[in-house]
């Protein structure tokens, strides 16, 4: 069977960036260029790389996720990140989104359900962490690949293998944070209830108090299971999603600064542009400026 690397640069050439398969909750990735530590956001996912490497900043954590390495993110986590790539050696890969019906269905299955209560015994996982990428992980991840030039295979045969990769997941060094994500009344599914909002509702008014209401929880144990999670304080955390947002707006929708600053929540544009700079390292109208001139 040809390798993924081999599959993967099968597919038609595609410039770099993200992009969808033909099978949703599934896209490729790819880089020709190395890019420096920058700050990022991944959503709930699998992030397996087939060729190059990445190297994930968290909390004075460092980690690296590559083809031997593959990333399992529970909870939308910002954190900064960079990627090794060339032109003659791209990063490529792909990203494969968590479906929750589908993760309580096999824990279920595979009675986990003691896992899965333990979890919180044992503290607070990491809402991300990189996992080592054994042979039946590599094997269910090329079968996907191969499947997914042709329309009919990958609506067929997909679905099914994208659910073995998941099991296959379960079944990693990772899986402690696939079975805290599950528990419907454990502290760590309390906090990402809270942490959806935050995703939702960025532009809101929220605080501590709020958001530990939210998630049925004292403030104070609330921002300690909070941090232990992301790395991040509530407010830091929300500050990273705002800022996040913002740029997507004006670097994707062409948004002038202060309407961007508005749309997730400030009301100084002032702070959001000194805010921006300190984040992202550049003003939002030097941002601006180098994706026009890309």
């Amino acid at each position: 069977m040809p390798s993924m690397a081999d599959l993967l640069n099968s597919f038609p050439t595609i410039d770099d960036g993200l992009y969808e398969s033909r099978l949703k909750g599934v896209r490729f990735f790819k880089e020709t260029k190395p890019i420096p530590r920058q700050p990022m956001v991944y959503d709930p996912g699998i992030c397996i790389i087939v060729q190059g490497q990445k190297t994930g900043y968290l909390g004075g954590r460092k980690f690296q996720y590559d083809a031997n390495h593959y990333l399992v993110t529970s909870v939308t986590m910002p954190f900064e990140c960079e990627a090794f790539a060339s032109p003659e050696k791209p990063l490529r890969g792909l990203f494969i989104d968590i479906d929750m019906a589908q993760l309580h269905d096999l824990i279920g299955r595979l009675g986990l359900q003691a896992e899965v209560g333990g979890a919180n015994k044992k503290g607070l996982p990491r809402g991300i962490g990189p996992a080592v990428m054994d042979e039946d992980m590599a094997d269910a991840t090329t079968r996907l690949l191969k499947c997914l030039p042709s329309e009919a295979e990958a609506q067929i045969l997909g679905p099914g293998l994208v659910r073995e990769i998941l099991y296959r997941a379960l079944c990693g060094t990772q899986a402690p944070i696939l079975y805290s994500l599950a528990m419907h009344g454990g502290t760590f599914a309390q906090v990402a209830h809270a942490l959806k909002v935050m995703q939702s509702d960025y532009a809101a008014k929220l605080d501590v108090e709020q958001l530990a209401g939210m998630a049925r929880m004292s403030a104070s144990a609330f921002h300690r299971a909070f941090k232990e999670i992301t790395s991040d304080s509530p407010m830091q955390y929300l500050k990273k999603v705002r800022l996040t947002k913002a740029r997507d707006f004006i670097v994707q929708e062409n948004m002038k600064a202060y309407i961007a600053a508005d749309k997730v929540g400030y009301e100084s544009s002032s702070q959001f542009s000194r805010e921006f700079k300190r984040y992202f390292g550049q003003s939002p109208a030097e941002m601006m400026r180098e994706a026009r001139a890309a």
